[in-house]
């Protein structure tokens, strides 16, 4: 069915400081977790605050939420590119996901040492590695509905945090990401994002040239995340309706923020990177055509992002079977243009004359390997990155398209940021519970909140 509340038929008239009933729910949680108790009472330690000696030989003990494909795959980035860390505690809602861990003992040895009574499963379950005070970093790859409260919780915890793209799916997760990233810093404990294209050589040295004048001045750009089909999950026998959403967590926008949050982030992502900041507004169209009943996903958005100097973006992201992909990013200057692939696509520059005068290959898989190091390196030499502020506001780029396309007005950056009370998660949050009638946006009938 149509959706003209972008809450998913919750109210909407939660009070404007969303902040607070995001972090309600974690101190309530729900249906608590097996092996939870009292614990989860006891004052947390910031890790970050605490004087430690910097050797290279410092066992960095990791904590895993999320032990899904993205997870699986941060921890192998990690173990292969890192030395003296420790994989010691897991948390999921799955308890069957514990099997990769065998997996990745085979592979990588004694980094994975995670005793039976820390493979903690349940949807509170997170809380256990929180509270461990063993754990010095957590890599947080839920869906990313979650991950706002998630990491601001963590960073209460004074934990290192590895959290997977997107950061926020809404502005009230937004404004939490924000928060955290202060407190963070406070801290001085790290938070790095999962925006490998920010360690990608290739990316890293085509934008630093942009930025040198290598095109002249940036007049526009063009950015597509173009693919085929996504996954879809069928529901299980006896899941209730939140259980089968967070399991089939992509087609909910609550959860995943539609392809424009979770995918597409990375070429949203790249288009600040080269603009220098966050759009003035947006104003774009899309649909749905192939996507399963049930799903609330569209398959295709048009936006137009206008940038400051009146410079504008034209993007386009889409995922329809049999279509044709094309990941790229194209930036035109008054002296040329600039041409950056996705995955190893590679990147160039050309002259007004079209003749290449630089060019470099991509190599994602050492990217997605060089955060980690970035992080691991950061945390032993005690100099934390964090980055969430950076990351948060690329994520909240793509929900501004989002809420432009769904809506079919045109948006300002200012209002979302500043005044819109859009809060997707539930305010009556229960893992165990009913959730309404799935449905999808319709332009002109899907309101601005």
């Amino acid at each position: 069915m149509p959706m003209t509340d972008f809450d998913n038929n919750q109210s909407t008239s939660r009070a404007q400081d969303s902040t607070s009933s995001r972090r309600q729910f974690l101190k309530k949680g729900s249906a608590v977790s097996a092996g939870i108790t009292g614990a989860a009472m006891l004052p947390r330690a910031v890790r970050g605050a605490e004087p430690k000696d910097q050797g290279s030989n410092d066992v960095v003990r990791i904590g895993i939420v999320g032990l899904g494909g993205r997870g699986t795959g941060a921890l192998s980035d990690t173990m292969t590119i890192n030395e003296h860390i420790k994989l010691v505690a897991t948390a999921d809602v799955d308890a069957n996901k514990q099997r990769v861990l065998g997996r990745l003992q085979k592979q990588f040895g004694d980094k994975v040492a995670v005793r039976d009574d820390k493979n903690y499963v349940g949807i509170d379950a997170y809380k256990r590695i929180l509270d461990d005070p063993e754990i010095d970093l957590v890599i947080m790859t839920t869906p990313p509905g979650f991950r706002p409260q998630y990491v601001m919780e963590a960073v209460d915890a004074g934990k290192h945090v590895f959290a997977e793209k997107p950061s926020c799916v809404d502005p009230a997760g937004y404004r939490i990401c924000l928060q955290a990233h202060d407190k963070a810093i406070a801290n001085k404990t790290a938070i790095v994002t999962g925006t490998q294209y920010r360690r990608q050589t290739n990316y890293v040295e085509a934008i630093r040239k942009i930025h040198e004048g290598a095109i002249g001045d940036v007049i526009n750009m063009t950015a597509r995340y173009c693919s085929t089909g996504i996954w879809h999950k069928t529901r299980k026998e006896g899941m209730s309706d939140t259980e089968y959403q967070i399991y089939n967590w992509m087609h909910f926008i609550w959860l995943s923020g539609d392809q424009i949050a979770e995918q597409a982030v990375h070429n949203i992502d790249v288009m600040n990177w080269v603009m220098q900041g966050p759009p003035e507004s947006a104003y774009g169209s899309g649909g749905r055509f192939t996507r399963p009943e049930g799903s609330e996903m569209w398959d295709s958005n048009s936006i137009d992002y206008a940038y400051s100097g009146d410079r504008q973006v034209s993007f386009m992201c889409r995922q329809i079977p049999g279509s044709q992909s094309d990941v790229s990013n194209q930036i035109f200057g008054s002296e040329g243009t600039a041409t950056i692939y996705g995955s190893n696509g590679g990147a160039s520059i050309k002259d007004r004359d079209g003749n290449e005068v630089w060019s470099m290959k991509g190599d994602i898989q050492s990217a997605y390997r060089q955060e980690h190091k970035d992080l691991v390196d950061s945390i032993r030499a005690g100099d934390p990155i964090v980055e969430l502020k950076e990351t948060a506001t690329s994520s909240m780029t793509a929900v501004l398209g989002r809420v432009a396309a769904y809506t079919g007005q045109k948006v300002t950056w200012d209002f979302l940021t500043n005044e819109s009370q859009l809060d997707l998660f539930p305010n009556d949050f229960d893992y165990n519970g009913p959730r309404p009638e799935p449905s999808f946006a319709i332009p002109g009938q899907t309101k601005l909140i």
